[in-house]
């Protein structure tokens, strides 16, 4: 099976919780295999920068088990009690090798963690491989950037 992209993102919200609107908007993508919602957590920060972790209610023909393959690969492991190795611990990466999620959610905001497959590119990857050709490189433009040249994002 061939995968496409893989990505992280975080939606931070403030006060409250993540509300259902951002998961109906994120299976609508998927239905039209745009994306596909490999796992979703939720999170709240409270101002002493403790996590907690929210429940996180699949929808009827959803995944039992939302949250397990998150919180092992962002650290919020011991939170979740997920029963499989962090993903720190299985590449055996020091603190300064990784990127905790935790720290990208301000205190006293609650956040919905999603990883998202990106289905739109499988094709894209699949023609450059037919094509003997590679992806040299990638990156995410922050819609600012595009403010700062001209482009209204």
């Amino acid at each position: 099976m061939t995968l496409g992209p893989m990505q992280l993102v975080v939606f931070g919200f403030d006060g409250g919780e993540p509300r259902g609107e951002l998961l109906a908007e994120l299976q609508r993508l998927a239905e039209q295999d745009i994306v596909r919602l490999v796992d979703v957590l939720a999170v709240r920060k409270a101002h002493d920068g403790t996590v907690q972790l929210l429940e996180v209610q699949a929808a009827a023909d959803g995944d039992a088990e939302l949250g397990k393959l998150l919180s092992a690969l962002t650290g919020l492991q011991a939170e979740a009690d997920a029963g499989l190795p962090s993903h720190a611990e299985q590449i055996e990466a020091d603190d300064e090798d990784i990127w905790f999620v935790a720290d990208a959610i301000p205190p006293g905001t609650a956040a919905a963690i999603a990883l998202l497959e990106h289905r739109w590119a499988i094709p894209l990857r699949e023609k450059l491989q037919g094509l003997g050709g590679q992806m040299l490189a990638e990156s995410w433009v922050h819609p600012l950037d595009l403010e700062a040249i001209g482009l209204n994002a």
